[in-house]
């Protein structure tokens, strides 16, 4: 294994909270002369402090003249966010006075940070694991109490602790496997063979455990593209109003209204729906409509989840020609305050009216059972893997497959297997960023917002 690039020796200063007016604001300083850069911008207050105890200081430019006042706290190395000696100055929360003393921080011998530079360090220091870092950035986005919950639980290492110990359990597995293979003559065991092979499958397991977790990972942090369709005036404007809460759509008895996609997020059990109101599929001679329906066929087909939305009243219509997809596929019998036509006895739906609100509490439970978000679905663990650890992770399973084949199969060297047992652990440690992963944080930290 590549050993990790050391931790910058530079200061680093930054703006910590966001841009624009505010009660207050929060700047950062973190590097070996942390303390230094803040004694030259507060007249030696840094120095004085009892660490991590807030004090009063003002922040003067290199005139003496003061450019803010307030609190100022002092984190000493190692006990810091970062690991390095870090100074936090809260102060006014006003545009140019923020910028003033950041500028002073960087005159007095700081430089900027870059996005996420400061999480970046706090791994590079060994305060964080890598899926930690990633569940900081997954906390900040959270829109939405489960996605909140699976990012406080990566936050915590629940991820960053089950791969390594499934990459620990695989050393030792490897270990013993070079050890049959390189030392015959010691008979280390003569169940060696049935024993590794249960010892891998046992790792596959927990690979494969952590992979059922891909979809609900995608669904918390991008959302479940829901698109709403049907035939014209049956109330799909109408559906996207209510779950929102709002008048977002137009709504009209003339068919045809909606002419174009309207898209909007609205937090449904703690899902994150990102619900699409599409045009209503129908013949149509009209070019602006035709192309709305073609809008809809599209979105049809990148969906997650479809929600066709009929009309209860009137006679049940021909089954809808869906194009291919993968999607969940819910039915939804709106305006049943007009009572339900015969045609539709029978037909599983549920049953709602957009008009009363009526039956909305059951499609919520219902779109929540479908899309596996009940609590029997998620269960107490709370993890869910992104793109990355996913793709980390089939390494991983393809790599474990094709070395539980060779140790099963007698006539087969075992050296083959141990190759692909390498490869399975180096996958496994990538998660974690237990192995040379450099190029690597340059594209996850790149995505924090700067001063984190």
């Amino acid at each position: 294994m590549n050993a990790l690039p050391d931790p910058h020796s530079t200061t680093i200063a930054a703006v910590a909270t966001p841009p624009g007016m505010g009660a207050v604001s929060l700047l950062r300083l973190s590097g070996p002369d942390a303390v230094a850069v803040a004694d030259l911008a507060t007249g030696g207050k840094a120095s004085s402090t009892t660490p991590r105890v807030s004090s009063y200081c003002r922040v003067k430019d290199s005139g003496g003249q003061i450019l803010d006042d307030g609190l100022l706290t002092v984190f000493k190395s190692p006990n810091s966010y970062t690991g390095e000696d870090c100074v936090e100055f809260t102060g006014h929360g006003g545009i140019l006075v923020t910028r003033e003393v950041l500028g002073r921080f960087i005159a007095c011998g700081a430089v900027a940070a870059g996005p996420g530079e400061f999480t970046q360090r706090a791994f590079l220091n060994g305060k964080l694991d890598l899926t930690q870092a990633e569940g900081v950035m997954d906390l900040i986005s959270a829109q939405t109490r489960l996605s909140m919950r699976a990012a406080r639980s990566q936050l915590e290492g629940t991820l960053g602790k089950r791969t390594t110990e499934a990459r620990d359990n695989l050393l030792e597995t490897l270990a013993h496997l070079e050890a049959w293979i390189d030392f015959p003559e010691e008979d280390i065991d003569p169940q060696t063979g049935v024993l590794l092979s249960g010892r891998v499958t046992g790792v596959l397991a927990v690979v494969d455990s952590l992979l059922a977790t891909a979809d609900q990972g995608r669904v918390l942090r991008e959302g479940v593209r829901t698109v709403i369709f049907g035939e014209p005036n049956v109330g799909k404007s109408s559906l996207l109003n209510r779950l929102l809460g709002f008048e977002r759509a137009i709504v009209s008895d003339i068919a045809g209204t909606t002419r174009d996609t309207i898209e909007e997020v609205v937090n449904l059990h703690g899902i994150p729906l990102r619900l699409v109101d599409t045009a209503g599929v129908r013949e149509s001679s009209d070019r602006i409509e035709a192309e709305g329906i073609q809008r809809t066929v599209r979105q049809i087909e990148a969906a997650d989840l479809l929600l066709e939305i009929a009309d209860a009243s009137q006679e049940k219509p021909a089954e809808a020609v869906l194009p291919a997809t993968a999607a969940k596929h819910l039915r939804v019998l709106n305006k049943m305050d007009l009572g339900e036509h015969p045609s539709w006895a029978g037909i599983e739906a549920v049953r709602l009216s957009c008009n009363s609100g009526d039956g909305f509490e059951l499609l919520s439970d219902v779109i929540r059972d479908a899309l596996h978000f009940s609590d029997s679905d998620w269960g107490e663990h709370a993890v869910a893997i992104n793109a990355r650890h996913q793709a980390s992770l089939q390494l991983a399973r393809t790599s474990l497959i094709a070395a539980l084949e060779l140790l099963n199969d007698r006539s087969t060297d075992p050296e083959l297997a141990a190759i692909d047992l390498r490869e399975a652990l180096d996958a496994l440690g990538e998660i974690p960023g237990r192995v040379d992963t450099e190029d690597l944080l340059g594209v996850i930290f790149s995505s924090f917002c700067i001063g984190k």
